[in-house]
């Protein structure tokens, strides 16, 4: 099927979804979306993968809205108790409802953005949905929870929480959802997504997306998911083609001033500006402060009501630059994001493709610009090699070109040789009395047969005339042993247990006799 322009009336929705999404503006789905759409609306699995930026929200959203509507249960007839409440979150009756869809994120704000787009999508429906995310209270969750929900869109920490305290049950999710696994498995999440998978029962729907695939998510596919179709619209870790990226070669120390440059000379929108730590994007806004930029910090150490006013305020008209960590920023929608800049080089290929994803998003422009150390250049190799795409290096940068060599298409990656272990070269230690590592045979040290311990082995005619020979000679003074007829040797004496102790401790001074 030709996904070029293909329109959301085609992909058989239903008619509340069609209205919001003509409301909203939408006539033409993305690749992803016309993909994806049909597929779930027919009860498959499914592996996504495509570009940040392509509406992989929408594409799950949709159809999960869709098909939670076709089942959704009759309203009960008959009269309501009258020790009912009337309040609720929608309308004035509400009506406990079982979870059966559950949407798994892996940041606080991504959570948010998700809840945003069912309740955009779902205003035409009395479909309910929740958000569970850490660093606020769980009171409102609960409370919200108590009413019946029936999507749940969760991050993994809060979520295992609430269900040990009993106010989530999940043996009746239907549909299960895990949005940017990539990065909840970078986060750490790994056991958390099992225990969660375990409460989940296995006949259901699983649906899986992300901007990179890496070999980890598709072993994960294998094991949760039941004959999936996989669908990657571009190749794995593909930025978006209207990004123009460059690279500045910068000293490390003449970084700051090398940033306060670039943001008062280009001029710009809405800039973002990734620091690799939370502790170096402090400093980066304390630095733009002073000299004049207004700037903010977003990252894990802020509590979550300050990364809200900080979104909000980076969303208003006057917004100002947003420095954040690669955590706090991942799958943040925000539009009209015109720069990148990457103060520091992110430790993984895949987070460079997510970084500059932020930016032309549905069908916009952007900018990209990276600084880069000499301590960081093979960062920016393991990047152009993941892209299969050569960065330009800005000819403003204050360090020269680094030596790089062509990339081709499907070329072996090689490295240093290294020379094959070969057992016959290693040496080995025989132990006294050994010739070839055969203990007991005879030694080329003079007296005969040796025992595994160097002693050396009497004959029956030693045994009868020792008794002749000088307690100098090793004879039979009353020492020797029963089996060998001669004296056992003295053991070694091992460190510290010297008789004579020493007259000073080391790091310790010498004292000089006092004067009488």
């Amino acid at each position: 099927m030709d996904t070029a322009n293909t329109k959301f009336s085609e992909l058989g929705l239903a008619e509340p979804f069609l209205r919001a999404t003509e409301s909203l503006g939408y006539e033409y789905a993305t690749p992803i979306q016309a993909q994806a759409i049909p597929l779930i609306l027919s009860g498959s699995d499914l592996v996504g993968c495509a570009q940040t930026g392509t509406g992989k929200t929408a594409a799950f959203t949709l159809p999960m809205l869709d098909l939670l509507l076709q089942k959704l249960p009759p309203k009960p007839t008959g009269p309501r108790p009258k020790n009912q409440r009337r309040k609720g979150p929608k309308g004035s009756n509400p009506r406990p409802r079982t979870l059966r869809a559950l949407v798994l994120a892996p940041t606080r704000e991504l959570s948010a953005q998700i809840g945003d787009s069912l309740k955009r999508y779902g205003k035409h429906t009395p479909l309910r949905h929740a958000l569970v995310f850490g660093g606020v209270s769980q009171v409102p969750q609960v409370r919200t929870l108590r009413h019946g929900v029936d999507v749940l869109v969760a991050t993994p920490g809060r979520l295992l929480d609430l269900m040990g305290q009993g106010h989530i049950d999940l043996s009746k999710v239907d549909i299960l959802v895990l949005d940017e696994a990539d990065q909840m498995l970078d986060m750490g999440f790994l056991p958390d997504l099992k225990r969660i998978v375990a409460k989940v029962p296995e006949q259901r729907q699983t649906l899986m997306f992300s901007a990179t695939m890496p070999p980890a998510i598709r072993k994960l596919a294998e094991e949760w998911l039941t004959e999936p179709e996989n669908i990657q619209v571009a190749p794995v870790a593909t930025p978006a083609e209207r990004i123009a990226q460059s690279v500045h070669m910068v000293d490390k120390k003449k970084k700051p001033e090398r940033l306060v440059q670039f943001l008062q000379d280009t001029p710009r929108k809405r800039t973002l500006v990734f620091s690799r730590t939370k502790h170096g994007a402090d400093k980066i806004v304390k630095r733009l402060n002073r000299d004049g930029l207004k700037a903010a910090a977003i990252h894990g150490n802020k509590s979550q009501g300050a990364r809200t006013r900080t979104l909000e305020q980076f969303k208003s008209q006057n917004p100002p630059i947003l420095v954040a960590t690669d955590i706090a920023a991942r799958g943040l929608d925000i539009r009209d994001v015109s720069h990148i800049v990457n103060y520091d080089l992110p430790e993984t290929p895949e987070t460079y493709v997510h970084r500059i994803g932020r930016t032309a998003r549905a069908g916009a422009e952007g900018t990209a610009i990276s600084f880069c150390s000499n301590d960081e250049r093979k960062l920016l190799r393991a990047i152009e090699r993941l892209m299969n795409f050569r960065i330009e290096v800005d000819p403003s940068s204050d360090l020269p070109e680094p030596p790089r060599r062509e990339i081709k298409d499907d070329s072996p990656r090689r490295g240093p040789k290294r020379k094959k272990f070969n057992p016959k070269n290693r040496r080995r230690k025989f132990k006294p009395g050994e010739k070839n590592g055969k203990p007991g045979e005879r030694s080329s040290k003079p007296g005969g047969k040796r025992d595994q311990y160097g002693n050396r082995i009497a004959t029956p005619s030693e045994g009868q005339g020792n008794s002749s020979r000088g307690a100098s000679e090793g004879g039979n003074t009353g020492e020797q042993t029963a089996t060998t007829g001669q004296r056992p040797r003295r053991p070694k004496r091992k460190p510290g247990e010297y008789n004579r102790k020493p007259k000073w401790k080391s790091g310790q001074k010498k004292r000089r006799p006092q004067p009488k």
